[in-house]
């Protein structure tokens, strides 16, 4: 089960890139917010995954879309710290706020992976105005699919105001000892007795 259909969990970021304050999605309510998880070391986010969400970042007028990039590691950590991800983000010339996910003490899958569920990167998290998650997408998604998804949620008006869920509320949603497997287009994390 991943997290269509819920109220979209606070994200918990350790630390923001290409942004002057912290960002909390109860202040964009109002907005469609495309979520990008992603890690630098991943094949399917640095050849796919980034290359759309920079094209969506530019296509939308910002007070209608936000778009954020969700950096989360749940392998090699070591090698995909801020210095490197700073490095990184310079290099590709990556326009939007980067989110660092809050790791876990002995888990390797971060706190804000955990509360969307995502299964590995790169994932795509789409919320609308009321703050509701509308897409939780594990891998490369076409690049019209996602457009007609946005265009259709810019049409929708933003019917209620809906609290954020407090972050005492998050729980873990994943083993603590989980398998992780890259092929060349992404970085699978497999519940345990999970088969792909």
């Amino acid at each position: 089960m991943n997290s269509v259909g819920t109220t979209a969990q606070p994200l918990r970021v350790s630390q923001w890139f290409n942004a002057s304050a912290p960002i909390s999605l109860g202040a964009l309510r109002g907005r469609v917010i495309v979520m990008h998880a992603f890690q630098m070391l991943c094949p399917g986010c640095v050849t796919h995954g980034l290359l759309q969400a920079t094209k969506v970042h530019n296509s939308f007028p910002h007070s209608e879309v936000v778009f954020l990039g969700l950096h989360t590691v749940f392998e090699h950590p070591e090698a995909m710290g801020p210095i490197a991800l700073k490095a990184f983000l310079h290099e590709y010339r990556i326009p939007f706020p980067v989110g660092v996910d809050l790791p876990v003490v002995d888990n390797p899958v971060p706190t804000t992976m955990q509360a969307y569920r995502l299964r590995g990167t790169p994932s795509l998290v789409v919320v609308d105005r009321d703050g509701i998650v509308r897409l939780n997408h594990f891998g490369h998604m076409d690049d019209l699919q996602l457009g007609a998804l946005l265009g259709t949620l810019l049409t929708e008006p933003a019917t209620k105001s809906i609290e954020p869920i407090a972050a005492d509320q998050l729980q873990p949603l994943l083993a603590d000892e989980l398998p992780i497997t890259c092929h060349d287009a992404r970085c699978v994390v497999s519940p345990q007795g999970a088969t792909e």
